[in-house]
């Protein structure tokens, strides 16, 4: 009796501590110190929410740059990945056909691109399927494409992509990547010159 007794008073504290104590804690802590990323990093124009940082969003016209392939349609509620091994034909035919959607994309604004240069990001999903950065070379591909249909200097979308450019976690992790949402934002607030 006296082991079942202090087994429920372990359930309950530990239940009281780590499962309301805790999490008050910490989020108490994000709210105070970083209260837009506790928030889910929401982005606004004009005080209206057009979305997060932190999630992509189907980017579809000519002039928007385009995020990664998303495995779940964009679908922030259920993330997920495609899990086809490097093995499985699908992952072949999958790429094949974005690849030349690609290609059929850029190629009246940039008639030079081969299939070679068309960066494994543009035509893979991310783990998360909703990985909002792409890389700078994924965005370069689509610099031709957005400043014709939107009548600015190739010069200026390029130092826009510069701008949107994060670097490396800690100047060493992980690889330099453009946020979509704020770089179509900026381009947005961009107007021909």
């Amino acid at each position: 009796m006296r082991t079942l007794l202090g087994s429920l008073a372990a359930v309950v504290v530990l239940t009281a501590v780590f499962g309301f104590v805790y999490p008050a804690v910490m989020t108490g802590f994000a709210q105070a110190t970083f209260p837009g990323k506790a928030n889910g990093s929401i982005v606004t124009v004009g005080g209206v929410p057009v979305g997060s940082s932190l999630a992509a969003q189907a980017f579809s016209g000519p002039e928007y740059f385009h995020p990664r392939p998303s495995a779940v349609d964009f679908d922030a509620a259920g993330t997920s990945f495609a899990n086809l091994g490097p093995t499985n034909p699908n992952l072949a035919r999958d790429v094949r056909k974005r690849a030349r959607a690609i290609l059929a994309l850029e190629r009246p604004y940039d008639p030079g691109l081969r299939i070679g240069d068309i960066p494994v990001d543009a035509v893979t999903t991310s783990g998360s399927g909703i990985d909002p950065d792409i890389s700078p070379a994924y965005a370069r591909l689509q610099a031709a494409r957005v400043a014709e249909v939107r009548g600015l200097p190739l010069e200026r979308v390029m130092t826009l992509i510069g701008d949107a450019t994060d670097g490396r976690s800690l100047g060493f992790l992980g690889e330099p990547g453009v946020n979509v949402l704020e770089l179509n934002l900026s381009l947005d607030g961009t107007s021909p010159r």
